[in-house]
């Protein structure tokens, strides 16, 4: 995903799954407390309001829309850990593993590393 795109520019924006079928609308965006670069994003699904934990790596953000690399069923079946929050390790872990995704090719991780941080949010 593009680095120098405001976290707070995807806000809002429509969100699409591999085939091109909408899957809703970015809801928040989750920064790496390491190194600040966006690594999350919770997309409002539409179904029963509930918000959907996508990986803005490898995703893409084309023509003002981000382009989740992965089906809707897998996506819509993501860990629901409810938005707002601080990601914990083991929160973002889950994520990682849900979608098949080498969690130590992030930069910063280690044992030691804190994940998630919402955009915005000042500690």
């Amino acid at each position: 995903m593009q680095t120098d795109i405001d976290p707070r520019s995807l806000i809002g924006r429509k969100a699409f799954d591999r085939q091109g079928a909408k899957i809703g609308t970015v809801d928040e965006v989750y920064l790496d407390d390491a190194t600040g670069v966006p690594e999350w994003a919770a997309v409002r699904t539409g179904l029963f309001t509930r918000d959907a934990f996508v990986p803005l790596e490898p995703s893409e953000f084309v023509d003002g829309a981000l382009l989740i690399p992965f089906d809707r069923s897998l996506i819509k079946d993501a860990p629901d850990f409810g938005v707002g929050r601080h990601l914990s390790p083991e929160q973002e872990l889950q994520l990682y593993r849900h979608y098949g995704l080498d969690s130590s090719s992030s930069a910063g991780t280690g044992p030691d590393r804190d994940f998630g941080k919402l955009a915005g949010q000042e500690e």
